[in-house]
């Protein structure tokens, strides 16, 4: 619309009517109030259990830190690989030694298979996913002890 020079653009077809505006710079905006939401206590109250336990939850799930101990973790959002191919073995397990170039997984990312390095070096302590997972960036995949 900007680039065309249109304020408004209406479109109307059987039962869909579309109307779209945008302020011209020598309109003057218009204010536009909304009534206001009237909620009850008890909603308010049950919305701040929910938003209380979710953060609890979310305590929860996260590894605690432990001296020596260091995380590896997703660099993006995927699917999470421990090998290769289903019939390949894993590329990291507990116990393996890694080091900063090693690569530790495979994370499938809109189709794309990313090969994840460690970026640290010492040896896995514990895997944090399993095969298949769905994991978000930043979460983490891997504790490595690092003395």
């Amino acid at each position: 619309m900007k680039r065309a020079e249109l304020t408004e653009f209406d479109l109307e077809k059987d039962d869909f009517k579309l109307h779209l505006s945008r302020l011209a710079k020598d309109i003057a905006p218009q204010i536009i109030q909304a009534a206001p939401i009237s909620a009850t206590p008890a909603a308010v109250a049950g919305s701040a259990a929910v938003a209380s336990s979710d953060a609890t939850n979310a305590a929860a799930n996260q590894p605690v830190e432990e001296k020596g101990i260091e995380l590896i973790k997703s660099p993006m959002v995927g699917t999470f690989y421990s090998a290769p191919s289903p019939d390949s073995p894993a590329f990291a397990t507990i116990g393996s030694k890694v080091s900063a170039d090693t690569v530790v997984c495979i994370i499938e990312a809109m189709k794309v298979m990313n090969e994840i390095q460690s970026e640290i070096s010492g040896s896995i302590t514990e895997m944090l996913v399993e095969n298949g997972d769905a994991i978000e960036f930043g979460q983490p995949l891997f504790k490595v002890k690092t003395t």
